[in-house]
């Protein structure tokens, strides 16, 4: 670049890449917040279903935050939480994306991947059959 060439701004989702020749290529945008796509929504739905035809759960939330998505379960609707079931996927490399958190915030399980993790909640319970 020579002293008598212009130097032109770029707004910050723009990368210059130069090589043979200069382009502006469009830089991957980064999620403004963290949220459940279906697949996990899916997954964690077909929990909380059994456990409300059981009737063990009443409520629930869906919060999407910057740095993670947040599944809460209610026992009541004007209960905290029973479980939080949080997705962090800076965490993703190191002890797994996705946990469940107890109501007195210790966490339950960790894990890479989100099947594995339901699994603490969704211990079924023996029926008992009356003949």
């Amino acid at each position: 670049m020579s002293e008598s060439e212009p130097i032109s701004l770029r707004p910050s989702g723009f990368l210059r890449l130069v090589g043979n020749e200069n382009r502006t290529v469009r830089a991957p945008a980064v999620p403004s917040q963290i949220a459940f796509d279906r697949g996990e929504l899916t997954q964690i739905l077909s929990v909380y279903g059994r456990k409300v035809a059981d009737g063990e759960w009443r409520d629930y939330a869906i919060d999407a935050r910057k740095e993670k998505a947040v599944f809460s379960i209610f026992r009541r609707t004007s209960e905290y939480p029973l479980y939080r079931i949080e997705k962090q996927p800076r965490l993703s490399r190191k002890q797994g994306a996705y946990s469940v958190v107890a109501a007195s915030g210790m966490i339950v399980k960790r894990g890479h991947d989100l099947a594995q993790v339901l699994k603490a909640i969704d211990k079924r319970r023996p029926r008992l059959v009356v003949a």
